[in-house]
């Protein structure tokens, strides 16, 4: 983790103009290197059972020490159309970040919903822009950018006025 503090600490001095895009994590398990059998795993030793430990929560420290005043945005991925607000909403709550790009596994190439603390922002590539080659990280990255430049600003005034911003 020391290697991660340190990149996300480099852009610090950027204040609010930073901005963090998080990649969505493969998985949220993994085998350590540790645990990994040196050999191959022979089928003649009964049914396989693994365990798997907890990919470490990056999000929270990024948030809270090693770039506090920057825009962070991060991915929730799920499969249950019917769970996926809730899940972003509670991500916002629980790391105190921006913005939670939204996407359901079956159209994660053509639709993401973009949630905030008071917003929910539904992005759709329509028929024609498929056709055309578009791809749905133009529009998130059009309406990220507008939503930074907003944030930018609301921290500069905010600043200006005396008031403290997030992270401060």
């Amino acid at each position: 983790m020391a290697e991660m503090d340190l990149v996300a600490e480099l852009p610090r001095p950027a204040g609010s103009s930073a901005m963090f895009y998080l990649a969505a994590a493969v998985s949220d398990f993994y085998i350590p290197v540790s645990e990994m059998p040196e050999h191959k795993i022979r089928s003649s030793g009964g049914p396989l059972q693994i365990t798997m430990k907890m990919v470490p929560k990056m999000l929270s420290p990024l948030v809270k020490d090693w770039a506090p005043k920057a825009f962070i945005v991060s991915f929730k991925l799920e499969t249950d159309p019917d769970v996926i607000i809730n899940r972003a909403r509670n991500a916002l709550e629980v790391y105190q970040h921006q913005v939670v790009v939204a996407n359901i596994l079956e159209s994660i190439q053509s639709f993401v919903i973009i949630v905030t603390r008071d917003s929910e922002t539904r992005l759709l590539l329509s028929q024609d822009e498929v056709a055309k080659g578009m791809v749905i990280e133009e529009k998130i990255i059009e309406d990220l950018r507008s939503r930074h430049t907003a944030f930018i600003c609301d921290t500069e005034g905010s600043a200006a006025l005396g008031w403290k911003s997030q992270g401060s």
